[in-house]
């Protein structure tokens, strides 16, 4: 990871993550202790709304804190959880899954995957590919608690074997086992990125 020689501000982290528990508990200390290192830095929060599981976790924890919580749900899943404790200063409902994405990208500065399903998956990826096209400059990481993402991690180095990823753009991932060093990582990558080009 090549690292800057100024730090990045970020003011809002969007966060993906399930909406369970887990089987891990490392998994529920691990977004405990994000939230606060992020209090700490007066880092606000942006996630996919509700109060179940990781998501839930990470909300209530930053309920007291001095920093705002800003939920982004489609109106079909808040239908769903709209019964379970609700921990945002800002909660927008919307029409689509893609309008949910393409708001929490807008009002976010970097985003961060903590350990989650498909829709989790999902997210980063996307976000990873924006980056990766040039849609946005926003720092995408990994917070790998318990080696959670080791075998996407695998999976990623087995594409630049194979030719179909770059490493500078694999690089440009960061990935880190605790919150702090995380949150330091985002504020310090270099994400300069030459255009993918087709071959």
């Amino acid at each position: 990871m090549k690292k800057t020689s100024s730090l990045r501000n970020i003011a809002n982290l969007c966060v993906f993550c399930g909406s369970s528990e887990g089987r891990n508990p490392l998994y529920m200390q691990a977004a405990h202790t994000l939230a606060i290192e992020m209090a700490n830095r007066r880092i606000n929060l942006v996630y996919g709304g509700g109060g179940a599981g990781i998501m839930g976790k990470l909300s209530s924890t930053l309920r007291h804190l001095p920093v705002s919580v800003v939920g982004i749900i489609p109106d079909r899943i808040y239908e769903m959880v709209r019964h379970l404790d609700h921990a945002e200063d800002e909660l927008i409902v919307v029409g689509t899954m893609h309008e949910r994405k393409g708001a929490m990208y807008e009002r976010s500065d970097a985003f961060v995957a903590l350990p989650g399903g498909i829709g989790t998956l999902e997210e980063l990826m996307e976000a990873l590919t924006w980056l990766q096209l040039g849609y946005h400059e926003k720092p995408v990481g990994i917070l790998n608690t318990a080696g959670f993402f080791d075998p996407l991690i695998a999976m990623l180095h087995h594409m630049v074997d194979e030719g179909f990823l770059r490493m500078n753009m694999l690089e440009s991932l960061v990935v880190e086992s605790e919150p702090k060093a995380l949150l330091d990582s985002l504020e310090r990558i270099d994400l300069t990125i030459p255009q993918k080009i087709s071959t």
